[in-house]
């Protein structure tokens, strides 16, 4: 994997953001934090509504999932609408 260093502690452009993953799992951002800019944002949960929908799996699905989720330390269903919105981003 080639990145475009412009100098030493700067972060590298990226070519996607499976590259940049596999970058900050192989990096500190500690190292590049005078990269980093502060920006004034506030949140406001009452503006996205969510829905629930359920999947039926196989117990042997369900129990490689939690595995995965595990691995993250995040829950199944975040893992599962994190890979959700990957593909349809990928897709879009």
């Amino acid at each position: 994997m080639k990145y475009h260093y412009k100098k030493k502690n700067q972060i590298p452009k990226f070519a996607s953001v499976q590259e940049e993953a596999e970058f900050w799992d192989t990096h500190d951002a500690g190292d590049y934090l005078t990269e980093f800019k502060e920006i004034k944002a506030v949140y406001d949960p009452s503006g996205a509504t969510k829905t629930t929908i359920s999947v039926r799996l196989d117990e042997g699905l369900k129990t490689q999932l939690k595995r995965v989720a595990d691995q993250y330390d995040i829950s199944t269903s975040s893992l599962v609408r994190m890979w959700v919105v990957d593909r349809l981003r990928a897709i879009s």
